[in-house]
């Protein structure tokens, strides 16, 4: 790949890497930094990133796409595809769900509306890498089937496409809106013979999409060609169509320049964009402000090595963190908000794409240190949606709430950057906006806020969002605190401790609450719905507002420490359902998904930190590479790349808002962060090699340091870090006060009690033992909703259906109350299961089809036995001759999470259990057809009454997925999802 720049460029560069007078301190770069980005990086493997040209943060993405639909498709561009279908101007960076591609331009030699990808002659056309060049704002592609040389280029708003065809004959350009998701609306329009407008709007995980186009060309337009449903018809004024071929009257074969703005607003929007922007400037003018703007913001963080990957791997990094969120705001203000109406402003730029389960973690820190101004625009665009849409971003999508991911981290987005000191916001406007976060009755909040936890059959992933709204609400205290609000301190104080409420204390893991016992048949490796694309390894970690409680709960350091030992070194597999983030293992740490990215750093909390520096040069070193692979899993807009700048530099922010950096171990001989305030810290380490990543010694500003984590504060004061490095461990940082400390002290809770022991639905009777995390708390129950409670002293038995009530106490202190119904199953009753249920999904275990619980709409919640690819064969004992007159048998749809109806389901009745005779007639469904909304299905079959010992249900897989349903391009496989049989 080869770099051309202007010589302005290369002037700023060499006189400009002497920033700052302490020439000696800082690091200098040895040519362009651009040079060192490898845009390509991340777009194989399951990094989901694109390689054409965007500006910072820029609401342009201008790009080819080689790939339709797929997981591997999200961004619209695979490395290991062979074809092109175009260049659209919109992408998502390292997302795990699929949209935008927007406007598709294509040059090609012929009429032809076809794409190709029926694998008929289309416009698509074949490339090779040798001839592919991706820089930051700039790409390049030979398209061999039609030897045409296409380049791009941006400015913020708007981009533009060169094409060089190899003759004056047959020059054409496809414009298809009707590429990639479903097409809502959409206009060409024809207003001169060099320029095109209209809009496309669209449905994919934005499900409301608006987009609007301003195309001008450099050579005149010789005629257009529409289509017309499936008529190719001739005309040279303005149409309306979802596909156009632009034919260029260019007899001296110039270079073809297509100029294009686009806006969410308008298309006169789109219009002023491209005049402010673009105006009358060349290619290489546009390309050269992008790079100079690119190389500007690559020199906020300056670094030094003889490692030429290591440095290509940061500065991608490093651009991979400023790609998103994306600007979403014309250039006169106007903008299109969450209630989809225009807004306006000039007082901060508005912006969408915010990945918060990811960013959050990392990358929304790395901003507080080199991108403060955007950090309050960014904030002041969360207010911004609080007031037009109700609700602060969780994954907001060009207007548009995703519904996608878990918390409201929008909170410690804000928390972190208030308690650094960014303010330029109006902070009682954003607690407010804090709180209603945390104050609503969705996504399992109304029983986390009753209970202090989400039970399992009442919202899915609940060990998860339990943990998480704990940290945002511990990050809301935070906040409350600074703001000397001591009620809401108090309330959110207390909300941070419910993590100790899904923390089994036996087997020491964070595990959902199903009835108030433990989900079980339990397993740590197990993917299952209690968790967000993760297993309990990867979640039981996950405190890290309190480490130091968490680490009493374990029973003291040595044992967190034995703990982490186990999650490194644990089978690298995991068990239960398939889940494609949980990559990049290293035992059952997974670097490929966000809630693993702080483990490494929690051997420092133990005064273990040569742990850490082992682990976090491991990930560095192995998980990233200058491959087009080299990202361990989903890039998520900057989140995996964030971990990266920040580790490779010699610290982590282990928990935002407590404005603590956890020290790692440094990957560059020296490094230098420019900073808004005119300061600069320094980053320095000797006897630096592959060895050598032990520290063997720690000073800041030339004053020793031994504890294990700096502050905010030390590195936007300025100054320098220097480290001493050793090829052995060494005592840095392991003496009791040197660790990091996360610790909650005031308004201690009291952990709600548990059932350890006992089964909700039994037959005859089931002995009851209680038990709470906290030892020292005394434990309350009743039985029945009459008399007072009682203090548990020993187990005790339960023999008919009745309501269980408890609740404990410590020094004056009382936990949440919760009531737990018991069912009793008939005795006679008994079931055999011919075919295996999915452990996940037992819904309570061998007896769930006959213990009287009847399943919900959202299977997550546990209420369900799920099979697999699997009929269902279930055999009911009554055991005796009984006058059966129905049986009825219920079964959930829900298609988008390839849970199908049975195509056929069979009653039979039998004296013997030798002999069956069908009851009812066969009930046959027809599966595939698609359908929206989760349902129930309840299935009765009727007969005279007749006298049966045993009832058979027979209910028939679908098996392989539909062509339409997007799981059919994975070979998936259907479940059935049953539960309760009813016999009458």
């Amino acid at each position: 790949m080869r770099f051309i720049f202007s010589m302005a460029l290369l002037a700023f560069t060499f006189t400009g890497c002497n920033l700052h007078s302490d020439s000696k301190r800082s690091a200098k770069k040895d040519k362009p930094l651009i040079q060192y980005v490898n845009p390509f990086i991340g777009t194989g493997g399951h990094g989901h990133t694109y390689p054409g040209a965007t500006m910072p943060f820029g609401m342009m993405q201008l790009s080819p796409d080689t790939r339709l639909n797929g997981w591997d498709g999200c961004s619209g561009y695979h490395y290991n595809d062979n074809y092109i279908y175009g260049f659209s101007h919109t992408h998502l960076s390292g997302t795990g769900v699929s949209d935008y591609g927007d406007i598709l331009l294509m040059p090609t030699n012929e009429i032809n509306f076809n794409n190709g990808s029926d694998g008929k002659a289309g416009y698509r056309a074949h490339f090779s890498h040798d001839n592919e060049t991706a820089e930051p704002g700039y790409y390049k592609v030979l398209l061999d089937s039609t030897n045409i040389e296409v380049e791009l280029t941006v400015s913020k708003r708007s981009g533009i496409h060169k094409y060089s065809y190899p003759s004056s004959d047959h020059q054409y350009v496809i414009l298809d809106l009707e590429h990639r998701d479903e097409l809502l609306d959409y206009k060409i329009q024809m207003l001169n013979d060099s320029t095109l407008t209209g809009f496309r709007h669209s449905k994919a995980w934005a499900t409301n999409q608006r987009l609007f186009y301003h195309i001008r060309f450099s050579e005149p337009i010789k005629d257009i060609t529409y289509l017309e449903g499936k008529t190719p018809i001739s005309k040279n004024y303005k149409f309306l169509s979802k596909q156009a071929v632009i034919e260029f009257d260019n007899p001296t074969n110039e270079p073809v320049l297509i100029k294009i703005g686009i806006s969410a607003v308008d298309a006169e929007g789109a219009r002023k964009n491209l005049e402010a922007e673009l105006a009358n400037k060349s290619f290489e003018d546009i390309k050269t402000e992008a790079q100079n703007t690119w190389e500007i913001q690559l020199e906020k963080i300056v670094i030094e090595s003889q490692n030429e990957d290591y440095k290509t791997n940061f500065y991608t990094s490093l651009y991979h963190t400023m790609i998103a969120p994306n600007l979403y705001q014309d250039v006169d203000g106007r903008y299109r908000g969450m209630d989809l109406e225009i807004h306006e402003t000039k007082n901060f730029d508005y912006y969408t794409v915010f990945s918060l389960w990811d960013t959050y973690r990392a990358a929304h820190p790395l901003y507080t240190i080199i991108e403060q101004k955007r950090t309050n625009d960014f904030i002041n665009t969360f207010l911004a949606k609080y007031d037009e849409g109700g609700i602060m971003p969780i994954w907001d999508l060009s207007a548009n709430y995703t519904g996608c991911m878990i918390g409201y981290h929008a909170v410690p987005v804000i928390a972190d950057a208030y308690l650094k000191g960014i303010k330029n916001f109006d902070a009682e406007k954003a607690f407010e906006a804090m709180k209603h976060s945390a104050t609503r009755d969705k996504l399992g909040l109304a029983s986390y806020k009753k209970y202090g936890f989400i039970p399992v059959e009442e919202e899915s992933e609940s060990v998860s969002k339990t943990l998480e709204y704990a940290y945002d609400d511990w990050t809301i205290a935070q906040m409350a605190k600074a703001l000397v609000k001591n009620e809401d301190y108090k309330t959110y104080t207390e909300r941070a401790q419910y993590y100790k409420n899904v923390y089994d204390p036996k087997t020491q893991f964070m595990r959902g609450r199903f009835r108030n016992t433990w989900f079980a048949p339990f397993d740590p490796y197990e993917v299952n719905f209690n968790y967000t694309e993760a297993n309990s390894w990867q979640y039981s970690f996950y405190v890290p507002q309190d480490i130091t409680g968490f680490t009493n709960l374990l029973g003291g350091k040595d044992k967190l420490e034995a703990q982490l030992d186990e999650l490194f070194t644990a089978e690298a597999e995991t068990s239960g359902r398939s889940q494609a983030d949980i990559t990049g293992l290293i035992g059952q740490y997974a670097h490929g998904n966000e809630p693993s990215h702080h483990m490494a750093y929690l051997y420092n909390f133990v005064n273990k930190p040569h742990k850490t520096q082992e682990k976090v040069h491991q990930i560095l070193t192995e998980l990233y590479t200058n491959s087009p692979d080299g990202i361990s899993g989903n890039e998520d807009c900057g989140q995996m790349s964030a971990w990266y700048v920040f580790s490779s530099l010699g610290f982590y922010p282990v928990t935002p808002a407590s404005n603590q950096y956890v020290i790692g171990a440094p990957l560059f001989d020296k490094a230098t962060i420019h900073l808004e305030n005119g300061n600069f810290f320094n980053i320095i380490a000797h006897n630096l090699s592959h060895t050598n990543k032990y520290i063997e010694s720690l000073s800041l500003n030339g004053n020793p340091f031994k504890k294990s984590f700096i502050t905010h504060e030390d590195i936007i004061n300025g100054g320098t870090l220097e480290f001493q490095m050793t090829d052995t461990p060494s005592i840095w940082g392991t003496q009791k006060g040197q660790e990091p400390n996360t610790k909650i002290d005031d308004y201690l809770i009291v952990p709600v009690p548990f059932i350890a022991q006992g089964d909700v639905a039994f037959k005859g009777e089931t002995e009851v033992v209680l038990d709470n995390a906290d030892k020292n708390a005394a434990i309350y129950y009743r039985l029945g909703h009459k008399g007072g409670f009682k203090k548990y002293e020993q187990p005790f038995t339960i023999d008919k259906a009745i309501s269980l009530t408890i609740y404990s106490e410590n020094k004056g202190n009382k936990s949440a109350t919760i009531e737990t119904q018991f069912y009793k199953i008939d005795p006679n009753l008994s079931i055999t299961l011919e075919t295996e249920y999915a452990n996940q999904y037992n819904a309570g275990g061998n007896d769930a089809l006959i213990d009287g619980i009847f399943g919900t709409l959202d299977f997550r919640t546990g209420t369900w036995q799920g099979y697999w690819n699997n009929d269902v064969i279930a055999t009911i004992d009554l055991g005796s001759l009984k006058n059966v007159t129905s049986v009825s048998i219920n079964f959930l749809q829900d298609q988008r999470s390839w849970i199908f109806y049975p195509t056929e389901v069979e009653c039979f009745g039998s004296t013997d259990g030798e002999n069956y005779f069908r009851l009812g007639n066969k009930k046959t469904i027809d599966a595939t057809v698609p359908i929206e909304e989760s349902e129930i299905k309840t299935l009765d079959f009727k007969q005279p009454s007749k006298k049966f010992r045993f009832i058979k249900i027979i209910a028939k897989k679908l098996g392989e997925l539909p062509e339409w349903h997007l799981g059919h391009s994975h070979n998936g496989r259907s479940w059935i999802f049953v539960d309760e049989i009813t016999i009458k």
